[in-house]
């Protein structure tokens, strides 16, 4: 079972950086990662994105991938997970 915190960021935070909260949320998930905090998988969750297209975003801005097998077996646990909720 997962559980989730709240932040609260103050709205002229948001205001002032013209982004949405999703948006916060994917470069916060960015920054964890290239920091070495967050795996590619749990960063890619945290961002709401596919593989693929986490993949694609760390690419554009110059990111290097450090994708492990540790990494490839969380994705297939959670595809596994997900594919069984259908």
């Amino acid at each position: 079972m997962s559980s989730k915190i709240t932040i609260e960021i103050p709205r002229e935070v948001i205001h002032a950086t013209r982004m949405t909260p999703e948006e916060l949320r994917r470069e916060l998930s960015i920054h964890l990662f290239q920091q070495g905090k967050l795996s590619f998988g749990k960063s890619r969750e945290m961002a709401g994105m596919t593989a693929w297209a986490f993949q694609q975003l760390l690419g554009s801005r110059g990111i290097p991938v450090h994708y492990d097998f540790e990494d490839y077996e969380a994705d297939v646990s959670v595809q596994t997970q997900t594919e069984g909720c259908e």
